[in-house]
């Protein structure tokens, strides 16, 4: 029974451990071959506002896109690869996002607020 126990404490542990390692880092840095100036992504502070689906999506047999399921995160650049695909879809999600807001809340919508030196 000792060991039981002793099994569930950890596992407990081992569980919580391993779903904050799948939320992805806490800050990321969006890069691209042409980028002047890289983008910094503060992952956590909008995952604290909304929900995953809000921003990840996956890719249907047709191409299209498809609901968020999760356990299938991948990164953006793995499918919007094309040379200005992925800086189009990120201006236009994420602009578009932070100037309509989200649960009234809106976000910085100039250059340099994303596209720091």
């Amino acid at each position: 029974m000792l060991c039981v126990a002793a099994l569930s404490f950890v596992f407990s542990f081992v569980a919580v451990g391993l779903s904050m390692a799948d939320s992805g880092p806490a800050e990321m840095t969006l890069v691209t071959a042409d980028a002047k100036k890289p983008a910094t992504f503060p992952h956590k502070k909008h995952q604290d506002l909304m929900g995953c689906g809000e921003c990840h999506h996956t890719k249907t047999d047709d191409g299209k896109q498809g609901p968020y399921v999760a356990g299938q995160e991948a990164k953006c650049i793995s499918c919007h690869s094309a040379k200005d695909e992925f800086k189009n879809n990120a201006h236009k999600r994420c602009k578009g996002c932070h100037k309509d807001g989200y649960n009234g809340k809106t976000g910085p919508t100039k250059c340099g607020d994303c596209h720091k030196k």
